[in-house]
């Protein structure tokens, strides 16, 4: 017959930024930044993302559509690719996203694609660490989350590759 299987995920829920450390304060920030600067003529919906390096380096990205869907792509993809390209060899230790729009609501929880958590998995995957995810969306709240894989549950990565 089979059996039930239950996901859970903690999701830390913060009152204001003003909650977090300094560091995760600015990283936060830079990722709203990010946002502001996006090119989305097209869903008018801008996304910041800003990448902690373990260097202390923090490399932010945006947005960037195109007319010829699915051409563009997700800030987070972009801050962690430049931050890959930029610093390689460096492990990832947390990632801030957030989003702006001036025709729709954000919310409170904004979460990243799918394609966006199997990229951030891999990183978590490749240097067997966990990467420290916040959200940030319209309100004052913050969300802090772990680990990727807390959002993705049975994720791919290359161990299931394994030959024969």
């Amino acid at each position: 017959m089979g059996k039930t299987i239950t996901y859970t995920a903690v999701v830390k829920e913060m009152d204001s930024i003003q909650d977090l450390t300094a560091l995760e304060q600015t990283l936060i920030s830079k990722a709203i930044d990010a946002a502001k600067t996006a090119y989305a003529p097209y869903s008018r919906f801008n996304v910041g993302a800003s990448v902690l390096l373990e260097n202390g380096k923090i490399i932010s990205g945006n947005n960037q559509e195109n007319v010829a869907y699915p051409s563009g792509l997700c800030a987070e993809r972009v801050a962690l690719f430049a931050a890959s390209a930029n610093y390689p060899g460096v492990p990832v230790k947390a990632i801030a996203i957030s989003a702006i729009s001036d025709h729709v609501s954000i919310g409170e929880l904004l979460s990243p694609c799918g394609a966006c958590r199997q990229v951030m998995v891999e990183y978590e995957h490749r240097y067997q660490k966990n990467i420290t995810l916040f959200l940030k969306g319209d309100t004052e709240k913050v969300y802090v989350v772990d680990s990727i894989g807390d959002i993705l549950p049975f994720s791919f990565n290359s161990d299931k590759l394994k030959p024969k």
